[in-house]
Parts: C-alpha cells; sequence; structure tokens
C-alpha cells in the first residue's frame, strides 16, 4: 500500500500511527540536499523523531557538506527505509521532503526537518 501526501502550500504535513511508529522506531536514516548548482548530496545520518519533526546532529556538524549546503539551500530529502523480510520480500519505508533548519544549543548545532511532503510503502 502506497501512500503519498503533497502540500504544496507550505503547511507541514500529519503522519499516520504506523509511519509515526516507524520513524520513532528507526535511528538510521538517509538526507539528501543540493548544492546552489544542483549537485546532490546524500549522507546517512542517526536521527530522532517527535511525531512531529525529525532532528539530527553529529559530532562536526557545522563543518559537515550537509550542513553547510542547507544554510545556502535548505530543502531536502529525508529516507527511512529497511526490508522487514526477504522471504517473501517486504521493503518498507517513508520519503520525507521538506525544508531542513540549523539551530544552535548550549555550545551544540543540529538541524530540524519540517516536512512538506511525504510517501511511505510496506508500512
Amino acid at each position: 500500500m502506497n501512500q503519498e501526501y503533497d502540500n504544496r502550500g507550505g503547511e507541514e504535513v500529519a503522519f499516520s500511527e504506523a509511519e509515526s511508529n516507524y520513524l520513532c522506531l528507526q535511528r538510521l536514516g538517509r538526507i539528501a540536499t543540493s548544492s546552489p548548482e544542483g549537485q546532490p548530496h546524500a549522507v546517512p545520518v542517526v536521527y530522532e523523531f517527535d511525531g512531529k519533526y525529525v532532528y539530527f546532529g553529529g559530532w562536526n556538524l557545522e563543518d559537515s557538506l550537509k550542513f553547510r549546503t542547507i544554510l545556502i539551500n535548505p530543502l531536502v530529502a529525508f529516507v527511512v527505509d529497511d526490508l522487514a523480510s526477504v522471504a517473501p520480500w517486504k521493503p518498507r519505508g517513508i520519503e520525507l521532503k521538506g525544508v531542513a533548519e540549523a539551530f544552535w544549543e548550549r555550545g551544540s548545532s543540529y538541524v530540524r526537518i519540517t516536512t512538506r511532503s511525504k510517501r511511505s510503502w510496506g508500512l
């Protein structure tokens, strides 16, 4: 079953119970950013999900390409997926598209992603 939501009006999207549970149980996702020249960059990150936003930090985050790119172009894609089973084949996951914002608190930086559209499968 494939669920797709698109909210081009800039509003945040709500997560279904299955999507929220999946994002809360997983810890590793991949963030994709794009440079001003259009060069894509995708890397794994450890994240947290609070039911509304995705957050990630990391060692030397401010020196990373993903962080520097987000400061210039905040539009991102974020994917969390896995295989629930290989026999039978059962992939599952969720793709989020949205806006990433950089924050600094108590000497540490982190990124918060606000989801504008999403697509899930196998949940």
